[in-house]
């Protein structure tokens, strides 16, 4: 799952700019969702409900590729993003349910990661797509923000990193920036610094 993510980091800038470029997009994005689908499976929550949200993403794409509607982009920003919460929760469960830092929840920190940088992402979509100009930039201040933008602005965020050149400036946009700003500190504060002292452990066991 990690390595598919990073992967569409490196692909994205690649596919936006064209319209077979565009379709590409979105089948990457699906197998994306099946990768998350199948984290989802491996954690203690629950699968159906993740299943259903999947078919939903698909359903709602597949309807949007044949009759557009302006509501439908909305829609299926809405869904991925609590879809991609809902993966990010099960992965979480998954790290927290034993005292032991194994290799395979190291990775699945990283995994967790993007996957919330995502969530965030589809977000940031969808106040974007209700309230157009939420977000602006030095280049083109005033035209739609791009996914790569959005992501590139969630990573940043999400890594305490800083805003990057992509500024919220709607008050919907800034509260979302501040929800995930205060979710990536306690990923790190909670989740990721559990990790590092169970590995810390294990190894004065040894």
């Amino acid at each position: 799952m990690l390595l598919i993510q990073l992967l569409g980091i490196m692909l994205y800038p690649w596919m936006e700019p064209s319209p077979g470029g565009r379709a590409l997009f979105g089948a990457f994005g699906l197998l994306i969702l099946g990768g998350a689908l199948r984290v989802v499976r491996r954690s203690p929550s629950l699968t159906w409900l993740g299943l259903v949200l999947a078919v939903v993403v698909v359903s709602l794409s597949v309807i949007d590729a044949i009759t557009p509607h302006p509501g439908l982009p909305i829609a299926i920003a809405v869904v991925e993003s609590v879809f991609y919460f809902y993966a990010t929760g099960g992965l979480i469960a998954y790290m927290l349910r034993d005292w032991v830092a194994t290799t395979d929840e190291l990775f699945a920190a990283g995994a967790t990661f993007t996957l919330l940088a995502w969530a965030f992402a589809y977000a940031y979509a969808a106040c974007e797509a209700i309230h157009p100009g939420s977000f602006s930039a030095p280049i083109n201040p005033n035209g739609p923000r791009t996914w790569m933008e959005l992501l590139y602005l969630s990573v940043a965020v999400l890594s305490s990193v800083g805003l990057s050149d992509i500024l919220p400036v709607t008050g919907m946009a800034r509260a979302l920036v501040i929800l995930e700003s205060f979710a990536g500190v306690m990923y790190i504060a909670l989740v990721v610094s559990r990790l590092i002292g169970l590995t810390m452990l294990g190894r004065d066991r040894t």
